[in-house]
């Protein structure tokens, strides 16, 4: 089976993507910019097109289907079976036009990643029209989350298969954790909300002295973040990106992982998190709400949240095993993206 991703070859998403389906379908792969390096190990440079344009999540992306006959020419000499877009009203657009405008003979899909169903269908009636084109053209799409498949279900969305969007490997099980040993790693600009992990943590210090918060990654707030900070005496450390393996350590470290967004879908940095034993402290949203369901240890964000956190911290332990027990069986990519190959199979046939 011949299957051409379509989406942005620079984001780390699409390379995990490509590196679960590279051994199990006959894999090309277009790219609205470049590829990153990641992609040399599963995907030879004669099976993908780079279109070098600059897309915008937040929509005006003329660039890209300015290079829609290009993108064509390259899809009918590849002749694929399907076609796989990434973030749908960007490259669900450009894949529904290349099929439609070049008489091609593949099947869509469409992987939804969260804002572009969650919030752009929102911002004009245009981005809604783009959004039901593209859900009504796919024969399947897949979702990270059940509230997010219900919307893509209202928005015309035929057959959706819903999957965390997982982690590639489990780490080892969680071993001992400073009991108020904290850790953040959501982008530090305002939709993730990095200020309410900071007044949340404050809660926590006041009641907790010893507590300790490392704040990693980067963004447009850190210097405003890092002020405030120190003028308030908390117990912060800001170490910037960390790469996997020192991310892997904070995760190991930490008790307790904040991540506190205004919008999101399933966060893969949860799941990490929770693979590793913390104990998540997570907005008030439906999916942070279906993991709260799925086990106990993890905290929605509302009411008082030192009293619940110190009642939870004698059982810390057994719930951080049984949250890695839970992504194992429920949180692994490969497995989904088995299940997924499958299904195309018999949409195929």
């Amino acid at each position: 089976m011949r299957l051409v991703l379509i989406g942005d070859g620079e984001s780390p998403h699409l390379l995990k993507w490509a590196r679960a389906l590279a051994p199990r379908v006959e894999l090309w792969a277009a790219s609205s910019r470049g590829f990153l390096p990641g992609f040399d190990a599963c995907l030879p440079p004669e099976r993908r097109l780079a279109l070098h344009t600059n897309p915008r999540h937040a929509g005006g992306n003329v660039g890209v289907l300015a290079e829609l006959p290009r993108l064509m020419s390259w899809l009918r000499r590849v002749d694929a079976d399907w076609l796989h877009a990434h973030y749908l009203t960007s490259h669900g657009t450009l894949a529904w036009a290349a099929k439609r405008l070049g008489g091609l003979r593949a099947q869509l899909v469409g992987s939804a990643w969260g804002s572009d169903i969650l919030v752009a269908p929102a911002r004009s009636r245009l981005m809604r029209l783009l959004t039901r084109r593209v859900l009504r053209a796919c024969t399947l799409c897949t979702s990270d989350a059940h509230f997010m498949t219900e919307r893509m279900q209202q928005l015309g969305a035929g057959e959706v298969l819903t999957f965390p969007f997982g982690l590639e490997s489990l780490p080892p099980p969680p071993g001992p954790k400073s009991p108020w040993r904290c850790f953040a790693n959501r982008g530090l600009e305002p939709i993730y909300r990095p200020e309410r992990v900071l007044q949340a943590f404050a809660e926590l210090q006041q009641a907790q002295p010893e507590a300790e918060l490392v704040v990693a990654n980067a963004g447009s707030l850190r210097t405003l973040l890092e002020a405030q900070a120190k003028a308030r005496g908390l117990h912060v450390r800001f170490v910037g990106r960390l790469g996997s393996e020192a991310q892997a350590r904070e995760y190991a470290a930490a008790r307790w992982y904040f991540s506190l967004p205004e919008s999101d879908s399933t966060s893969v940095s949860v799941l990490e998190a929770m693979a590793h034993g913390c104990l998540p402290v997570l907005s008030d949203l439906p999916a942070n709400r279906e993991l709260a369901r799925a086990g106990a240890g993890v905290l929605i964000d509302g009411e008082p949240l030192v009293p619940r956190m110190r009642a939870l911290l004698p059982l810390a332990d057994a719930h951080g095993l049984a949250l890695h027990r839970w992504v194992a069986d429920h949180a692994l990519f490969p497995p989904a993206v088995a299940g997924f190959v499958r299904r195309l199979h018999e949409l195929t046939r």
